[in-house]
Formats: C-alpha cells, structure tokens, sequence
C-alpha cells in the first residue's frame, strides 16, 4: 500500500520581468544551427529577474505558501530543498540558509538533487517517507529557486531557462492527491552536459554537451522506452488505462519535446504546457507541476480527474507521477 502524499497547498514566484529571444545577451554569438535550433523551441520569451537568486526565489514562494495557509514557521515540521544547479558558494548549507531566513528553527531540514530536472521526485519521495515513518510530523515544505547554471540562459541543444521559486506544502491529506510515482536513472549519462567552472570566472562559464548525438538519438530512444515502461507499470498499479487520465502535465523543454512526450505515451497534454512553454520557458523542477495548477485554474482539469506529471533530466533521469485533483479547498498561489 502507497504511503499517504499530498499537496495542502502551492505557490510560485515567477518575476514580472521577462525577456524575449531577439534581446538574449548571448543571441549574437550563437552559431547558426545554434540559433536556428533556439527559434524552433516553441519559447517567445523567458522570465528574468536578475536582482533575485535562487534563495531569494524560493524564499519568496515559500513565504507565500505560510501566508496562504495560516501556517506559522512553527507549525513546519520539516523543509527540503531541491538544490540550485549552481549554488553561490561553496561549503554553505543552501538548505539551512532557507531554514534561518524563513525562521522554521524546529523543522528537520536538508536537501535533495543531483538529478537536475527531474529532482523534485527525490524531494516528493523524501517527503512521502518522512509523513510514514513518524505520526507526530504533519506538514513538509518543499521548495525551489530555479536559475539557470551559467550567464547563458540557452541550452543547446535542449531548451531555454527562466526563473522562478516553487514552494509546496505536502500533507497525508490536501487537494491534490500524489497516488503514485515512479522514477528511473542511467548512470551513463551522468555527463552529458557540464558545466567546467575551476580556473574560469563566472562570465565563462558555459554549459556544454558531450555528444549532441547521444542526446538527440541514443537518449531520446531510450527516453521513449523508459517513459513507455513506466506509465504502463504506474497504470496497471492504480488499475487504469490510459484514457483514464485527463491529460499530461510535462516540462516547458521545447514544442519539439512536448510533441515527443505526446506521442510516445498517446496521452494529450494540457493545454496549459504549450501556453507556459511560449510565456515562461523552461523553469527547471517547478514547471511541470506549475502546469498543473494553471490547468486547475483555467478549468481544464476538475475535481476528481488523474493527470500524469512527467519530469525528465538530461542526467538522465526520468520519473511520472499519478496525481488525483481532490474535492477540498485548494491554496495556489501565483506571485
């Protein structure tokens, strides 16, 4: 039997500002297969704040989250972070940071990552086993400040980064239901793209890919299996078919990767993630569920539908997740 998960409650901070590909700094030095792989994303702008890090983003969305709920710092029994890409210095504790800023001095707190993208399954999955294990611990917040790695906002060849800070509140019970999740790793592809900062100041820093091949062929082949496999074992857990479930909800990576995740599970997505997609970009481990919520919001998705949340990492990584939206009040926020 599935450990009781849920989410209490949400909120995003997603920056007034944003930017839109022909004002991109680093536009002018890109190749042209570089620039003509950028203009084929399905991304018409991203959002960008560059007075706020990844602390502040995610302190932001958190802060937001209390206010909602009433809840007082407390009241947190326990704060995992979803670790930045690149965090602003080295040897700190990025999780006790928030803790001290947020003044949740009671909770349990650490960190989870190392899977990029698709990190958030760790965190949900860290959550789920601490609600199990102790009766007394009741509310767990997760939370994330999404930056890109690099002064480059461009990832060729996958997509392009935006800012934002997630933060959500999980529980045993809540309006969105976590029922299932599943995730799978491989390590071959632990370095694919890096990031080769000793020695070179941030200015030059750039992300590269070891192989564009492997990415675009090799991974996506087997991306398409793993993601095949894992619905079928998710779905024949939960006693469903695929046209049980009201839709995907899937990472803001490209209009080309939305069209791949559609195909391969024969599952629509909702029509949140191509609206998110142009708007937002691609903001990391916070924008799967963030088109989930926009979808609850717009209507597309109504009190006891299922939707499966898809998260892929290029690490590579790839995880579902089977969510019910419930019959109670919810609390989302977007800042």
């Amino acid at each position: 039997m599935v450990a009781p998960l849920a989410v209490r409650a949400a909120a995003w901070h997603l920056p007034d500002r944003s930017t839109p590909l022909t004002a991109l700094p680093e536009l002018p030095a890109l190749t042209p297969q570089e620039r003509e792989t950028l203009t084929g994303l399905g991304i018409e702008q991203v959002l960008t704040d560059d007075t706020l890090d990844d602390h502040d983003l995610a302190a932001t969305a958190t802060r937001q989250v209390l206010t909602d709920t009433g809840l007082r710092p407390e009241d947190i029994d326990a704060l995992i972070l979803v670790e930045p890409r690149a965090p602003q210095d080295l040897l700190i504790s990025a999780a006790t940071r928030l803790q001290e800023t947020l003044g949740l001095h009671q909770a349990l707190t650490f960190s989870v990552g190392g899977l990029g993208c698709a990190s958030l399954t760790p965190a949900l999955l860290a959550a789920r086993g601490l609600l199990a294990a102790d009766p007394e611990l009741h509310h767990v917040l997760v939370a994330h400040g999404s930056k890109p790695a690099t002064p480059g906002r461009y990832r060729h060849p996958v997509t392009l980064n935006g800012d934002s800070g997630q933060a959500l509140l999980l529980a045993r019970t809540g309006p969105v239901r976590v029922l299932d999740l599943l995730q799978e790793t491989n390590g071959s592809y632990w370095d694919l793209f890096r990031v080769d900062f000793r020695d070179r100041s941030v200015a030059d820093w750039r992300e590269e890919c070891r192989n564009t091949a492997d990415y675009s062929f090799r991974l996506a082949v087997e991306s398409r299996n793993r993601l095949r496999d894992l619905l079928a074992r998710l779905l024949e857990r939960s006693g469903m078919r695929p046209t049980d479930l009201a839709g995907l909800a899937v990472q803001n990576l490209s209009a080309g990767g939305h069209a791949f995740v559609r195909e391969t599970l024969g599952v629509e997505l909702l029509p949140s993630c191509a609206e998110n997609l142009r708007r937002y970009g691609h903001l990391g481990s916070n924008d799967s569920l963030l088109n989930l919520y926009t979808a609850w919001e717009d209507k597309h998705v109504v009190d006891g539908d299922r939707v499966v949340v898809v998260s892929t990492s290029p690490v590579a990584a790839w995880s579902i997740l089977l969510v019910e939206i419930g019959h109670t009040g919810a609390t989302t926020h977007l800042l």
